[in-house]
């Protein structure tokens, strides 16, 4: 087995691994379902991704890649706070005014007091899909085996291999803990921990 560093290495050692040469024509859509997955699970840094979004009467379209809010701020620099709808309706009305808090509402982000302005959101954005024209990204550079082994459980459950789905649901699942935990390692290993608030 070579090292796995593109889409056509990640094709010939998945199809090693699996024990089946006939995926070729299958590939682009096992890829594309395992990193569905991925996105439903994986949390890193390599995802976190800034932009800004305008608002029109405290709306605005989310970016296509959109997963999950980390941070928006308004025009000013404050932090707006994450609010379920009928919690940011109940709040907000549609008032006009300063923007305070947000919610997510399908392919949008709400904005209340409704405002026109452009605001700063921080997120999570989907894994850069692999293709053969897009043949690498982050995490097949960070993580091959992740790749590979989410490629194992996706080729068993092509080939209706129930062990081969377990065993590459189990080793996926380990090479993603690890990531998460390099990454854990990486943003907090060396911080102090520090009690807000009054202490006795």
């Amino acid at each position: 087995m070579s090292a796995i560093s593109d889409y056509a290495s990640l094709l010939i050692d998945a199809g090693e691994y699996a024990g089946a040469n006939d995926i070729a024509n299958v590939f682009p859509r096992l890829v594309a379902l395992a990193e569905a997955k991925f996105n439903r699970v994986l949390r890193v840094a390599e995802m976190e991704t800034v932009g800004t979004v305008t608002l029109i009467d405290g709306n605005a379209d989310l970016p296509a890649d959109f997963l999950e809010a980390r941070l928006v701020t308004a025009p000013d620099g404050s932090g707006l706070s994450a609010w379920s709808l009928s919690e940011l309706n109940r709040r907000f009305g549609t008032y006009g005014g300063i923007p305070a808090g947000y919610s997510v509402v399908g392919g949008s982000l709400r904005v209340r007091p409704t405002s026109s302005e452009t605001v700063s959101l921080e997120y999570y954005a989907k894994i850069p899909p692999l293709t053969p024209a897009n043949p690498t990204n982050w995490l097949l550079e960070k993580a091959p085996d992740a790749y590979l082994y989410g490629l194992v459980e996706e080729i068993a459950i092509w080939k209706k291999d129930v062990d081969g789905v377990q065993a590459g649901r189990t080793l996926k699942e380990l090479a993603l803990r690890g990531l998460s935990l390099q990454d854990e390692r990486a943003r907090w290993g060396n911080a102090q921990v520090v009690i807000g608030g009054l202490t006795p």
